[in-house]
């Protein structure tokens, strides 16, 4: 089947960070018309679509919440100063070695605004050895609008700021900022397509969560996951793919192009055993190449389905991502297409 890419190109576009997914929102609930039987928005901007079981089956099916987090790493504006430049506090996990003369985008209420972000004191011309070998901290960056003081009128503390560039098509790659994690999101909206048509059948009671504010701590997934009370869910998300040069085998986590993540463990949470045993046999079946994955630090969606309130059994699927939290995010169609695949047999089998 063809994938989509277009789609998950407009998706990466739409400017979306912790607190701020209203556009991000706005396009999903546009691309799922027609694919969902039930709507369901809570106080913490969550989109929780539902589509009730078509397959004749128990009285009371199970639950099945699959999470895909609709927000996106960036900074929130808190100083504008005379001059005109921008100050900004991030909101996620940045390298701030990989924030050295970037374009932005200063997305306020009236408009958006490009810019440029790089670090205050000396460009490389007077700058001494000592200088040079300085990584600055993320709050001694700004950005330049190009407009001076006209700036103070435009932009407001609490305009939210992402990351300005194009997305990619390279080979068998794809390249943008932001597809952590709207891959998941491309994904879940895939998920409802397939399950919408008429020859496709399904027991379980489906709810697919686009959650908002993952990247500040999981917020979203906690009351979508109090909400639905699920009874088994399936965090969708990335994962680091290392396979590069300067990183040992061992470091990799997941190599581009052997297939979706069945990812075991990370620091918020551990994958239902049971869960990881049925992923295997759906994807040997239908042959379907993946890899099994862990990551020691980090987190995802996942984790507050298994947590919240009773609790479920989860397990998470995600796809491995080069140059993560960057803007030269990049993934293998192939890993997207076995993520999807999963996906849709997973959602027919149960």
């Amino acid at each position: 089947m063809k994938l989509n890419i277009d789609l998950l190109a407009e998706l990466c576009a739409t400017p979306a960070v912790p607190g701020a997914e209203t556009r991000i929102r706005d396009l999903i609930l546009d691309r799922a018309k027609g694919l969902h039987d039930e709507l369901i928005e809570d106080a913490m901007g969550n989109v929780i679509l539902r589509r009730k079981p078509t397959k004749k089956g128990k009285e009371n099916p199970r639950k099945l919440l699959v999470l895909c987090h609709m927000d996106e790493i960036g900074f929130l504006v808190s100083h504008v100063d005379k001059k005109g430049f921008v100050f900004v506090q991030p909101i996620g996990g940045f390298d701030p070695r990989t924030l050295f003369s970037r374009r932005v985008l200063v997305c306020t209420d009236d408009g958006d605004y490009k810019g440029v972000m790089n670090p205050s004191g000396k460009p490389l011309h007077i700058s001494s050895p000592r200088d040079r070998e300085k990584v600055p901290q993320i709050s001694e960056f700004f950005i330049d609008l190009g407009m001076g003081e006209e700036a103070a009128d435009k932009i407001s503390v609490g305009d939210f700021v992402v990351m300005d560039e194009p997305f990619l098509e390279l080979g068998d790659k794809c390249v943008s900022k932001a597809l952590d994690n709207r891959v998941a999101c491309w994904l879940g909206l895939e998920l409802l397509s397939a399950l919408a048509k008429d020859d496709v059948e399904h027991e379980c009671d489906l709810y697919v969560a686009f959650t908002s504010q993952e990247e500040v701590g999981l917020r979203g997934a906690k009351t979508a996951s109090f909400i639905v009370e699920p009874d088994f869910a399936l965090g969708v998300d990335t994962t680091l793919a290392c396979d590069l040069p300067g990183v040992g085998e061992k470091d990799h986590i997941t190599t581009h192009g052997k297939g979706f993540g069945l990812h075991l463990k990370d620091r918020s949470m551990i994958s239902d055993r049971a869960m990881v045993k049925q992923v295997e046999e759906i994807a040997k079946k239908a042959k379907i190449p993946y890899q099994r994955t862990m990551l020691p630090a980090g987190g995802q969606d996942g984790a507050a389905a298994q947590q919240t309130g009773r609790g479920a059994r989860t397990v998470s699927i995600v796809v491995g991502t080069r140059y993560i939290h960057t803007v030269t995010e990049m993934i293998d169609k192939a890993d997207l297409d076995a993520a999807r695949r999963i996906l849709i047999e997973f959602g027919k089998a149960n």
